[in-house]
């Protein structure tokens, strides 16, 4: 059996070591695209009226249930992707510098 050693001046810290392995293995996309959606429905308050939710290129789109809402949303897109992306920037867990899927640009509602 092998034993590793790790010197103190080469170690990284946890988080650090994580961050590395799910940009290694190709997850971070997944999951920066899920902390989106949270993001979407922490600032909307809309999650519970959401059908359908997509991402792809700094675009969110969004389907809803309620025309009504969809309405009351419209005015405040600006707002809304300020808030989402205050939310990713404060989450420790979302990869910055993943170049498919990083910061909110532009919000469609359907």
């Amino acid at each position: 059996m092998d034993s590793y050693r790790i010197n103190r001046k080469s170690a990284i810290s946890l988080g650090a070591a994580i961050q590395e392995y799910l940009r290694d293995s190709r997850l971070s996309s997944g999951l920066n695209t899920r902390r989106i959606f949270a993001a979407w429905d922490d600032a909307s308050g809309a999650g519970p009226l959401t059908l359908k939710r997509f991402y792809r290129g700094g675009k969110l789109y969004i389907t809803l249930r309620s025309s009504v809402v969809r309405s009351q949303l419209a005015p405040q897109k600006e707002l809304l992707i300020e808030k989402m992306n205050a939310i990713l920037a404060s989450d420790e867990c979302f990869s910055r510098d993943d170049p498919s899927v990083s910061w909110v640009k532009e919000l469609i509602l359907k």
